[in-house]
């Protein structure tokens, strides 16, 4: 039988990322340990804001909010995207291997969107950071890994921090 050289187009690798040092670590990770040191890989760092708001001009604790005060939470969320984005991009500048970088920017509830962008982009595989909050908290809140681990049909890679080892 003859072997068939079938060219793979070049991975691409989505490493969700948000505030915290847990999702700067889990790029850090990806990129000595997924990352192709021979040849180009494509690399997503996708943050998710929480949806804005809707507000009324009279919120359900009868306060007024103005238009100015729903302006400057607009801008901080602005401000955040931002500056996570930087954050995640100098650390991807740092790394000695070729690749592309893309920004994706989701709004909504960070389990589905998550999932969902990496649906639509056909990702290859998923890099998450470990936030390890303890059974009370993830019961509350739930786990943003665990629900993406369970829906997404790439792999999914979850990286714990070394100070939760």
């Amino acid at each position: 039988m003859e072997a068939v050289n079938m060219k793979k187009t070049d991975p691409k690798i989505v490493v969700a990322v948000d505030e915290s040092d847990e999702s700067m670590y889990a790029l850090s990770w990806c990129l000595a340990n997924l990352i192709s040191q021979t040849s180009t890989s494509n690399l997503v760092l996708l943050y998710v804001k929480p949806s804005p708001p809707v507000y009324s001009s009279l919120d359900a604790a009868r306060y007024m909010f103005s238009t100015d005060v729903i302006v400057a939470l607009e801008k901080y969320g602005s401000e955040m995207v931002n500056t996570v984005m930087r954050r995640a991009e100098a650390i991807c500048r740092k790394s000695t291997t070729k690749i592309n970088v893309e920004r994706i920017v989701g709004s909504g509830d960070a389990k589905d969107e998550i999932c969902n962008i990496v649906g639509k982009i056909k990702a290859d595989t998923l890099v998450m950071g470990c936030h390890d909050y303890g059974f009370f908290k993830r019961a509350i809140l739930g786990s943003v890994s665990d629900h993406c681990a369970k829906h997404v049909k790439c792999p999914v890679v979850i990286v714990k921090h070394p100070k939760q080892i």
